[in-house]
């Protein structure tokens, strides 16, 4: 009977932990929004800085009031460009949500391109799909992404997908090309592809939603100074120790977020994202970021902390 007693109590504790991690990461890590800060060695020698914010992965619903207070918060950090890595929706309905968070960051200049999750709403997916790289992911109802576009161009940012763009940024020269969602196979490179050499350039800066090394290798062998992306989610479920279990594309997990060298130039960095599919609201070891990067010149690369750190707080769930 001890035996039984103790097996029973070992279940019992066994559930009670996975019911209490599921509670965590459903309710307060998946609303611990965070900031999360970086110094990339990007520029050429004697460049002033450039400050970079990176958003990406809102998976924006109507309701989601706390996520679109402190998106729209941002805005007082002053960056000198936004950049927006797409999969800003998840309802049809979504549009309105997502222009509250982003519109006083649309006052500053800023690019985008679009994900998967900006044309096609989520669908609900077998948990065990989350395991394995989903080569065809399922398409749900379609989203208003022409709205979305429309605004953001309105407002002055530009449409960075398949198109090869200059920007004058804080008095500086930045070029810009960018790629539809490879995870969806809406990729061109050929659109964008030759050398970014321009002298005249301070920083060339490379766009896409899913970070597929396909991409990755043509930015780089083109000479582009950094690379954003996002659609990990980081992981989404981390363990410590291990990191993300899956990137969800053909990236390795060891760089499922923040900053890593792809070849000998270029830059990649990845953003974990600010939200989830409301078919799976669960974040763990993984908070939803947006990241502020701070672009140096490449001759700072002994002091450069790419390491990224976090700032944050635990914001009301919505």
């Amino acid at each position: 009977m001890a035996t039984v007693n103790t097996l029973l109590r070992a279940v019992a504790g066994t559930i009670g932990a996975g019911l209490a991690g599921i509670g965590y990461a459903a309710l307060v890590e998946r609303t611990h929004w965070t900031l999360r800060t970086a110094t990339l060695p990007v520029l050429p020698e004697g460049a002033a800085p450039l400050r970079l914010l990176h958003v990406s992965d809102l998976h924006m619903l109507p309701g989601q009031r706390s996520k679109q207070r402190w998106v729209a918060e941002l805005a007082a950090l002053e960056p000198d460009l936004v950049v927006d890595t797409g999969d800003n929706l998840a309802h049809p309905g979504a549009v309105p949500g997502a222009l509250r968070a982003l519109g006083p960051l649309l006052e500053r200049p800023g690019v985008f391109v679009f994900g998967s999750n900006d044309y096609w709403g989520p669908v609900p997916k077998n948990p065990r799909r989350y395991f394995s790289y989903d080569a065809k992911p399922a398409r749900g109802p379609e989203l208003p992404w022409r709205d979305l576009r429309a605004a953001f161009l309105e407002h002055g940012w530009q449409d960075a997908t398949h198109a090869r763009l200059q920007l004058e940024v804080a008095g500086r020269t930045v070029a810009v090309a960018g790629v539809d969602d490879p995870h969806i196979r809406r990729d061109r490179y050929d659109m964008v592809a030759g050398p970014a050499t321009d002298p005249a350039v301070t920083l060339r800066l490379g766009l896409t939603h899913s970070p597929e090394p396909r991409v990755l290798d043509g930015f780089a062998a083109d000479g582009y100074d950094l690379v954003l992306a996002g659609h990990t989610h980081g992981g989404q479920l981390r363990l410590p120790g291990y990191g993300a279990i899956v990137t969800n594309c053909g990236l390795d997990r060891s760089r499922a977020r923040g900053a890593s060298r792809w070849g000998t130039r270029t830059w990649l960095h990845v953003s974990a994202g600010l939200g989830t599919s409301p078919y799976a609201p669960v974040r763990f070891a993984c908070p939803p970021e947006a990241s502020l990067l701070t672009l140096v010149p490449r001759s700072a690369v002994a002091s450069a902390g790419v390491g990224a750190a976090a700032v944050g707080a635990p914001a009301p769930a919505h």
